[in-house]
């Protein structure tokens, strides 16, 4: 058409065409071929390296996980991008919302890798995750303040149901002591004040709890409040008769307590719930978890990604139809899931497409976030196939689950280039 000769064009192409082969048609083929002989790569091993894709457990483990992946990953993140999309176009600083939600694409995957592997940090301190979790659970259920206090050498108090107990019965009027070791000074509560000695009360049971020790040698009374020592404020206290609790108290700021009359004879009990450990959140990385909250990462990615795309789209969309459907009575959601939806789905389409075509190959994510206890749980076919051919020394098994995901991925590139040529011949 342009009466360009046919040796002119192919030179142009010549360049193209020789990084193409050198880059993508040379690799596939070697590794096509590459994957019918054995490890050294001298003997023929026929089908046994594909054999291997469904008897070895960690690319059994793999395929289930990119299954997973494949399923909710791109879901998640053309719904949310499909929601950004359409509430943007709504609030005024919209195209800042736009930028700050697309931000994430400039970030490499190793570099999100990273982030990420800190985010879901176990320790509250360091991870954002187990921080806000904790922080959350910490406000319906306050953790205990003494989780490593424990009766000292001669303690009138002895282990009972992850608790302590008194050796012998209490008696009204008769001060008792519960002293306890094992909480560093400087992790006792703020309202913590100098423990006394209880004062006796006629028909009561009273007490002091306290931290006794102090620091230096030869400082100090064993089982007796010295000036130095501090009460264990809120520590519970219960009365026990016959397995039954039958009065309770919490001790003041300065360890001091008071029991009606109901406790005397009985046995004082220091309930488990005051030596619980510190609640520390979710194992965000463990085997259970693991997966989801790579996958988490992965649509903190590309969502944005998702949304501009969408938001194209919605762009183009004729604006008559909607008021259209307004103007007969429609209201919002009917608008958004009759009308919006319906002619964004081969956008739609498209976006989720990509992104499992995208998920088939994560590689990055997985290989940084996971740790070394988690990753066989979290294991996907590209990180297998890194491992066998790296890690283990197989590369013709590593090879064939090349081919596989090949496979795979064909039929989902076919299926969008398809439906892109539609689009444009529309």
């Amino acid at each position: 058409m342009t009466g360009t000769r046919r040796s002119v064009a192919a030179l142009f192409l010549l360049p193209a065409l020789v990084l193409l082969g050198a880059l993508v048609v040379y690799p596939i083929g070697y590794s096509v071929a590459r994957s019918f002989y054995d490890q050294s790569g001298d003997g023929f091993a026929g089908v046994d390296n594909y054999r291997a894709l469904f008897t070895d457990d960690g690319i059994r483990t793999a395929l289930g996980n990119n299954v997973i992946w494949v399923v909710f990953a791109p879901t998640v993140a053309t719904a949310l991008g499909l929601i950004f999309a359409v509430l943007t176009e709504r609030v005024r600083w919209g195209t800042a919302f736009k930028l700050v939600v697309f931000m994430p694409m400039a970030i490499s995957m190793l570099a999100a890798g990273i982030i990420f592997r800190l985010v879901y940090d176990q320790d509250p301190d360091k991870g954002v995750a187990n921080a806000v979790w904790v922080g959350v659970h910490d406000t319906f259920a306050a953790s205990s303040a003494f989780p490593k206090a424990h009766p000292g050498r001669d303690s009138p108090l002895v282990a009972e149901g992850g608790g302590f107990v008194t050796r012998e019965a209490v008696r009204a009027g008769d001060p008792v002591a519960l002293p306890l070791v094992g909480v560093a000074p400087d992790v006792m509560p703020d309202g913590a004040k100098r423990a006394v000695a209880a004062a006796a009360e006629p028909g009561k049971v009273t007490g002091t709890t306290w931290q006794d020790f102090t620091r230096g040698k030869g400082v100090g009374t064993p089982g007796t409040p010295d000036p130095s020592e501090l009460g264990y404020p809120g520590m519970r206290i219960e009365a026990v008769r016959d397995g039954k609790v039958v009065a309770s108290t919490e001790a003041a700021a300065d360890g001091t307590f008071t029991l009606p009359a109901a406790a005397d004879g009985a046995r004082l009990r220091l309930p488990a719930g005051n030596f619980a450990e510190p609640y520390n959140g979710l194992d965000w990385l463990g085997p259970s978890l693991v997966t989801p909250a790579i996958i988490g990462s992965y649509i903190w990615m590309w969502a944005g990604f998702a949304m501009v795309l969408i938001a194209a789209g919605l762009a183009g969309m004729p604006r008559e139809l909607l008021e259209a459907a307004r103007v007969d009575g429609a209201n919002e959601w009917q608008v958004f899931r009759r009308v919006t939806v319906p002619l964004l789905a081969p956008v739609l389409a498209v976006v989720a497409v990509t992104l499992m075509i995208n998920v088939l190959k994560v590689f990055d994510l997985v290989f940084i976030i996971a740790p070394g206890s988690s990753q066989d749980d979290a294991n996907v076919l590209a990180l297998e196939l890194y491992r066998k051919g790296f890690s283990e020394g197989r590369p013709g098994v590593a090879s064939a689950i090349a081919v596989f995901l090949l496979l795979l991925v064909i039929p989902v590139m076919w299926f969008n280039v398809r439906r892109l040529r539609r689009e444009v011949r529309r």
